[in-house]
């Protein structure tokens, strides 16, 4: 585990805070005839959004259509009908074998769990400070609001009880999970970090990317709480889970960012082979790694071929 320091000064502040993205943007590189054309459109986790809008959006010669939400609530919307996009991207597979069912997916890239935090506030300054194997100790005193996500609404939240329960059995600290959680409150994942600017949270658990991306100091976790780390730990991973309100069990197992595609043409299928391939991943904190992307289902030659 390491405490990792990003320079403030790259700090983009965003655009809306504490609500769901929905944007149209096009590419730096697009053909004037192309900026009549429909966009494609992409529904996905809003760990992705960010990511989307500043470096998949510039890299290609289509526009794009992104609207984000926590990734369970991605699914309801395309499961009930509500939503009808081109590409469906979730930060869990496992969404595709539940509430989604498509003939094939692709897992993409994953990532891990930090603890993000503004060095300008009281437990900042003892993050900064706390030694690395006793990370969790300033959030234990309740004096600082801690962010979080709703696990009933995205894989973060979910995430976020998974690995305060590993680090309770890792650390060996009882009652660690429920006084932490005491001091949470539960924001939007697309808005999470963006508390910071307006002083509403202190810190908060969250993605590595969106810490990377906005420049924020965070705590780097060890790899048996951070559920970064390859099948190999999947059974300790498994032993902690959460019940969906679909009814569906979510077992913990390592971060996997799947995606698919609803709607075969050309374009879309460009639009998707950046996605899951580009190198903008790696520059914006994902973990990229020498199997991604990984195939699940009857995928189609032509996309097969592509990735």
């Amino acid at each position: 585990m390491e405490i990792t320091t990003s320079n403030q000064g790259r700090r983009r502040v965003l655009q809306s805070i504490g609500m769901a993205g929905l944007s149209t943007l096009t590419g730096c590189s697009n053909l004037v005839g192309e900026l009549d054309a429909d966009p494609v459109t992409i529904l996905t986790a809003g760990s992705l959004q960010y990511t989307f809008e500043e470096e998949l959006a510039p890299a290609l010669s289509v526009p794009l259509e992104i609207e984000a939400h926590g990734s369970a609530t991605v699914a309801r919307l395309v499961d009930s009908g509500q939503r009808d996009p081109d590409i469906v991207t979730v930060a869990d597979g496992s969404l595709f074998e539940g509430v989604l069912t498509p003939p094939w997916y692709v897992t993409f890239t994953s990532n891990a769990i930090v603890l993000a935090y503004n060095q300008d506030t009281s437990i900042g300054r003892s993050l900064t400070s706390v030694s690395v194997d006793r990370w969790y100790l300033p959030l234990l005193d309740g004096d600082h609001s801690l962010g979080r996500t709703d696990p009933d609404q995205d894989p973060l939240g979910y995430r976020t009880l998974f690995a305060l329960e590993l680090a309770a059995r890792y650390h060996e600290e009882s009652g660690l999970t429920d006084r932490v959680l005491k001091s949470t409150r539960i924001v939007p994942e697309t808005g999470l970090l963006g508390q910071f600017e307006i002083g509403a949270i202190d810190a908060a658990f969250t993605y590595r990317n969106m810490a990377t991306e906005r420049g924020y100091e965070f705590v780097a976790l060890p790899d048996a709480i951070d559920l970064s780390s390859p099948p190999a730990t999947r059974k300790w991973y498994s032993t902690v889970s959460y019940t969906l309100p679909s009814g569906q069990t979510i077992q913990g197992s390592p971060i996997g960012y799947a995606s698919t595609i609803r709607r075969k043409t050309s374009r879309v299928r460009d639009v998707f082979f950046e996605q899951t391939t580009g190198s903008y991943l790696d520059r914006s904190g994902f973990v990229v790694r020498d199997q991604h992307p990984i195939s699940t289902g009857s995928v189609p030659n032509d996309i097969s071929e592509g990735l």
